[in-house]
């Protein structure tokens, strides 16, 4: 905690209802929330979350499960058309993993290119620069040249590393924290900098 003061989480309907004035006090400086998959998911808790972690005081930031399967495009219009701009949140971000996605596996050049879409359409929408939540496997498969300013590595063991960079933003480095106001557990992350980088990070 003295290394990395600004701590948060990422929660989505899995967790359930969730006391945010509970988890406030935790304490828990900022959340990521699961606001939609693909091109047509909508996560049945979102607003209930945005929300609640807004009226705790929590810095609040919403992120999209990226699939396989469906073109960059048409998943950053449904994007958008579930969160509104907020200039006060995080930067959207977008999670990029195998685990849960779709079994087809796009050639690299193809998919950075979707991804490249999705990206475009929300910096022209939300005016920041995205953040991307990424696994050692999938950089490894489609990120290891592709720039990553905003890195979210989720890494449970070892401190984040990757071949490509060294830099990081967040660092989702447990999923089975527990925090008062959720049951069960939960995904745990700090930012890289102190509180004082934080605010400035937001206020961007």
């Amino acid at each position: 905690r003295e290394t990395y003061p600004v701590r948060g989480i990422d929660v989505s309907h899995h967790q359930g209802p969730i006391q945010w004035d509970t988890v406030a006090n935790a304490p828990v400086h900022f959340a990521y929330i699961k606001a939609t998959e693909g091109k047509d998911f909508t996560d049945r808790r979102f607003m209930e979350n945005w929300q609640g972690a807004a009226g705790a005081g929590i810095v609040r930031g919403a992120y999209h499960f990226f699939t396989l399967r469906s073109p960059g495009k048409a998943q950053a219009a449904h994007f958008c058309s579930v969160v509104s701009v907020d200039d006060a949140a995080l930067p959207p971000a977008v999670d990029l993993e195998f685990a849960g996605n779709s079994a087809v596996r796009p050639t690299v050049p193809a998919f950075q290119k979707e991804l490249g879409d999705f990206l475009d359409v929300l910096r022209s929408v939300y005016g920041k620069e995205p953040v991307i939540y990424t696994t050692r496997t999938f950089h490894s498969r489609y990120l290891r040249e592709y720039p990553l300013p905003r890195l979210w590595y989720r890494s449970v063991v070892f401190k984040p590393f990757l071949e490509s960079s060294s830099n990081w933003t967040f660092w989702q480095y447990s999923f089975r924290t527990t925090v008062p106001g959720i049951q069960g557990k939960v995904d745990q992350n700090v930012y890289r900098g102190d509180r004082a980088s934080f605010r400035a990070f937001v206020a961007e």
